[in-house]
């Protein structure tokens, strides 16, 4: 299919006229300067030092040096035409022990950053905690300990104080089942724990944080809408055998239910409380506090998952099966758009969510400049229309879809994956930090300017 009639294919009457086009970005991915103007380590900078636990033992010191280049990076937004950016605010650079005196030169360097970005025409989607708890936290006992989801609360109002003037799009997590099952339980990434009841206690403490936050931003900045970034996958039995099925609805539990059921008022799931069987470090008015209404909902979406029983296998006992002769990304995910359109009618009509976001979606290709300097990527511009398809469905059927941010603006530090996985619209020569705009950047380009060109 030609480009110009793949393009036409495109619902985008589907879209609202006042439809958000962004891109996204993470503060430990992309900055670099970790060392600099008062930032202290936060526990990538740890994790990434530990033999092995990096692909090529990469780490951020530098990655993008996104600290010295933001105007390049926001006059490359302005070129790509969108008109949100979903950027981090780095903890340790702010509130560099986690707790106690606020650096102001980290406060100042977001101020800059999003001064920039309103200049420029582009809303900032600010997210509290995008991974990177500062070392000190950590050592005190990181998620696993209430602290730090009252310390969260402090730091989120310090930021909403500074920036609720301008900023009116606050996120308070990123990913919470990632820093709790792939942090503390499988130990892929920071802290590098492989401890169920750390894993657990930690998934707690990361919802109380959100609550917390939440009251503490809508305190500072009167006016902000407040919102939960959570990831998720559908789940499909690998077969129609009653164990798989039981597996399926399992892994629905671990990566879906827990996450959602508490932060809607639902409780934490019962039948995942007695398959975890870790007591909850629970208190009075907790539940209230996570089920605080929300603003908004950031659903990250990239791949489904078929699972099928493991009883011999970690919790929570669903073996991920590969299907064969599917389409897969460079991080050997699964393609599968209809993914996308599901979760969000999902969360529609299972949660009641008002107001919602695609706040990640994106895909990973081993690219590289060819010789006409350019970035030919055709998978991930066909990657990107596919799940714009799947959303403008779900616009169809009634999802309260607001916008959506392609991950990522940048290649740039894919955690443990390092640098060789490239999710970015626009290609990062790390060598010399040149930017390239990829063709799936210009697509996406081309798809805002046409959803604007109908609008008009």
């Amino acid at each position: 299919m030609s480009h110009s009639t793949e393009h036409r294919a495109l619902d985008l009457g589907a879209f609202p006229a006042d439809f958000t086009w962004g891109t996204a970005t993470s503060a430990y991915q992309i900055e670099g300067a970790v060392a600099e103007d008062g930032r202290a380590p936060s526990i990538w900078d740890t994790f990434s030092r530990v033999p092995g636990a990096i692909d090529n033992a990469d780490h951020g010191d530098t990655a993008c040096d996104h600290y010295h280049r933001w105007p390049e990076d926001i006059a490359l937004m302005k070129e790509l035409g969108t008109d949100a950016y979903r950027m981090s605010v780095a903890w340790p650079r702010v509130v560099p022990d986690g707790e106690g005196p606020v650096n102001g030169a980290g406060l100042d360097f977001y101020d800059r950053l999003v001064d920039g970005l309103l200049d420029a025409g582009i809303t900032p989607n600010v997210t509290l905690y995008h991974w990177d708890l500062p070392q000190a936290l950590q050592d005190r006992g990181g998620w696993t300990v209430r602290a730090t989801a009252e310390r969260l609360a402090d730091y989120a109002g310090v930021v909403a104080e500074r920036l609720g003037d301008r900023v009116t799009r606050w996120a308070t997590l990123n990913e919470p089942l990632c820093s709790a099952w792939i942090g503390h339980l499988e130990g892929r990434m920071a802290p590098g724990l492989t401890d169920l009841t750390a894993a657990v206690r930690a998934s707690y403490h990361l919802l109380l944080g959100h609550g917390l936050a939440t009251a503490a931003v809508r305190a500072a900045a009167p006016g902000a809408q407040v919102g939960l970034v959570t990831n998720h996958s559908t789940i499909t039995p690998a077969s129609t055998r009653p164990e798989d099925i039981a597996a399926a609805r399992r892994a629905d539990g671990h990566t879906n239910r827990w996450w959602l059921d508490p932060v809607y008022g639902r409780g934490f799931p019962a039948d995942m409380r007695e398959l975890y069987g870790v007591e909850l470090p629970e208190q009075p008015g907790d539940l209230e506090l996570i089920a605080a209404p929300l603003d908004w909902h950031g659903l990250n979406y990239y791949f489904p998952e078929t699972v099928a029983d493991d009883p011999a296998g970690p919790v929570p006992y669903a073996r991920a099966v590969r299907l064969p002769d599917v389409p897969r990304t460079g991080m050997d995910w699964q393609i599968d758009a209809g993914g996308l359109e599901a979760f969000l009618l999902r969360l529609t009509e299972d949660y009641g969510v008002r107001r919602l976001y695609v706040t990640e979606n994106g895909s990973a290709f081993p690219d590289a400049v060819g010789p006409d300097g350019e970035v030919h990527d055709p998978d991930r511009a066909r990657y990107l229309e596919q799940h714009l398809a799947a959303c403008a469905r779900a616009l169809r059927k009634g999802a309260p879809l607001a916008g959506y941010y392609a991950w990522s603006l940048l290649d740039n530090f894919e955690w443990a994956y390092g640098y060789d996985k490239r999710f970015g619209l626009v290609h990062v020569d790390y060598a010399t930090q040149r930017r390239t705009v990829k063709t799936s950047g210009r697509r996406y380009a081309d798809i805002i300017r046409a959803h604007r060109t109908q609008q008009a």
